[in-house]
């Protein structure tokens, strides 16, 4: 019986110095990963998380090209497909939905974790409000619309666009494997003005490229402010129903409503192509311009700092022969844009080893380009 007392007392212990600690979030986190026998945050726990929808009105099915599923993707690109666990493929080619090929249970109507493409997203946005006047400047400053911010150190320096770039100088370790570290408590946290606000800032913002969920996040609080209406309303508006998304979507969020700016937006992979098709189609929807043209290349123009491999949201290679850019999200979330084929490539799964070997850049988005280049490019 004692060693039961023991036992029980060391938990009850635990538990209270989690709580004092500010780690009581760990136990929302185990409840939803371990004991569902999971490692980590999956693809599919949208349902598990408070959320805002997204919501579209008059949904535009894509047209189908003449080719349409017609080409078997080869064996050895099948295989990988399957050995990453993808869920779904999706292949768009001129505007038409040339290829979709699903595993493991998901289908067309399957809505999974876009996990840091939300980043992309997010930064549109910000285009969108500069756009409309509601925020004036892309250089106007955090501590604008948070006074808090002024008396953070390099705080008051930091511009919207220092946290779109990644260069915002936020003391933030962007490690998505240890329980203790920021990510965590953002992802599982009940408050994100607790998990955000809280972190300094370590150096000067425009000094460096650091990747960093905090950064998004930042940029989501002082969007919010300035639009006074839930980010996923206005992601609604301005781009999934012009867009004529088939599906509503939605954002997850805080326990205050606070979306996760910095990732999950739960959607599918068709709709999921349709904003690389925007890009592709330099902001236009039909003859509606729908985001800027010049936001547009300030999003996919690399940056100094980055060494050419990030803009704003989104990342860019430039180096393969087959130049492409594309949202990144964790666990190999991609919409890839190909210009020179005028091609839009959306993978989504649940692969935690995925290699990135080339300065951040995942060595299967390059693969997957190449492939479907020389598989699909017209005669």
């Amino acid at each position: 019986m004692k060693i039961v007392k023991y036992m029980i007392g060391g938990a009850v212990a635990g538990a209270a110095a989690a709580y004092l600690l500010g780690y009581d979030y760990l136990f929302n986190g185990i409840s939803k990963t371990y004991l569902k026998g999971k490692s980590s945050a999956y693809i599919d726990d949208g349902d598990l998380f408070p959320s805002n929808p997204i919501v579209t009105e008059e949904p535009r099915l894509w047209e189908e090209d003449s080719e349409y599923n017609k080409k078997e993707l080869p064996k050895h690109l099948v295989d990988q497909l399957k050995h990453s666990k993808t869920a779904a493929f999706v292949v768009i080619r001129n505007g038409k939905i040339l290829h979709e090929q699903y595993w493991a249970g998901y289908n067309q109507l399957s809505q999974t974790n876009s996990f840091s493409m939300a980043k992309a997203v997010t930064v549109m946005l910000l285009g969108k409000a500069l756009e409309e006047g509601i925020i004036e400047n892309i250089d106007e400053k955090l501590s604008d619309f948070y006074a808090e911010f002024k008396e953070k150190g390099f705080g008051s320096e930091v511009s919207l666009q220092n946290l779109a770039q990644m260069e915002a100088g936020l003391d933030w370790d962007e490690n998505y494997n240890n329980p203790f570290l920021p990510n965590a408590k953002a992802y599982y946290g009940k408050s994100l003005v607790k998990a955000v606000f809280s972190r300094k800032f370590k150096e000067k913002p425009g000094t460096r490229f650091e990747y960093q969920s905090g950064s998004t996040q930042l940029l989501g609080f002082a969007l919010k402010k300035a639009l006074n209406q839930p980010l996923a309303s206005y992601l609604s508006e301005k781009f999934w129903i012009p867009l004529g998304m088939e599906q509503n979507a939605k954002w997850s969020t805080d326990d205050y409503g606070m979306e996760k700016t910095y990732c999950c937006i739960h959607s599918n992979a068709r709709d999921f192509a349709k904003l690389g098709q925007l890009f592709l189609d330099d902001g236009k929807v039909e003859n509606q311009q729908v985001l800027n043209l010049d936001f547009i290349e300030q999003m996919r123009t690399p940056t100094e700092k980055s060494e050419e491999v990030y803009g704003m949201g989104l990342w860019i290679n430039h180096d393969n022969p087959v130049k492409h850019y594309y949202f990144l999200g964790l666990q190999g979330q991609y919409i890839i844009m190909v210009p020179e084929y005028n091609m839009v490539i959306v993978r989504t799964g649940s692969y935690a080893n995925s290699p990135k070997n080339d300065r951040g850049r995942p060595d299967m988005v390059r693969f997957l380009v190449n492939e479907i280049v020389d598989l699909f490019q017209e005669e």
